[in-house]
């Protein structure tokens, strides 16, 4: 188990965004897991000192519809996280770990979050496997593809790792590719992140204090 704290958060942020998970061998010795942060602001997320920025940039929604996905930050919160419906361990594992923290929220703070599937497989992940997908944990949460250029284009901007790894004996190929939650805030933000392996608990109790409170700075605790 590693521990983060504050001080290094900086560099905590570049750790987490670059792990990689649903590659690697067949026993799961690939994912990484069982990364926790622990700081004095009390979340359970890393809150980053210097927030990301969330691209300006066009893909298409699991109805088969241009989004502008800056433009498209609606709520006060949008959890992003990058997969592929392919995947067989991690990203189903993170998805219902986001269902469920949405779904132990009161009514009116859930219709205050989004949550976004991003794909890293968009040759396989057309809109309607990735409707398909989704439906199986919310109806509510949006799938996104595109081209693979830019489906990578975005995910460099926050620093998540989306690569196409080797082919298969079956013919097909992993997908190597970070595994947080991203926190984006309509202005373009991202001010926090979830490690995977994160309780949904844990990311429902950080989501309702910054719908409450705000996020947190230095030397503040969340409620």
């Amino acid at each position: 188990m590693v521990e983060h704290r504050r001080a290094a958060a900086g560099l905590l942020a570049v750790a987490v965004l670059a792990l990689t998970g649903c590659g690697g061998s067949a026993d799961g010795s690939g994912v990484v897991s069982g990364v926790t942060v622990s700081d004095p602001d009390g979340m359970n997320g890393a809150v980053l000192t210097e927030p990301y920025r969330w691209p300006a940039a066009t893909l298409v929604d699991s109805h088969g519809d241009d989004l502008d996905i800056r433009a498209g930050l609606r709520t006060p919160l949008t959890l992003v996280f990058f997969g592929y419906s392919r995947c067989p361990d991690i990203c189903q594992a993170v998805m219902a770990d986001l269902a469920s923290a949405v779904a132990r929220l009161d009514e009116a703070q859930a219709s205050k979050v989004a949550v976004w599937f991003v794909t890293t497989d968009p040759a396989r992940d057309d809109p309607a496997a990735l409707r398909a997908y989704l439906d199986r944990f919310n109806p509510d949460f949006e799938g996104l593809t595109g081209s693979l250029d830019d489906i990578k284009a975005v995910a460099d901007a926050v620093h998540v790792t989306v690569e196409q790894g080797p082919r298969l004996p079956s013919g097909g190929y992993e997908i190597t590719h970070g595994t947080p939650v991203l926190g984006v805030t309509p202005n373009g933000e991202v001010p926090i992140v979830w490690t995977q392996g994160t309780s949904a608990a844990k990311i429902a109790a950080d989501i309702h204090t910054i719908l409450t409170d705000g996020i947190p700075t230095d030397g503040e605790s969340g409620s």
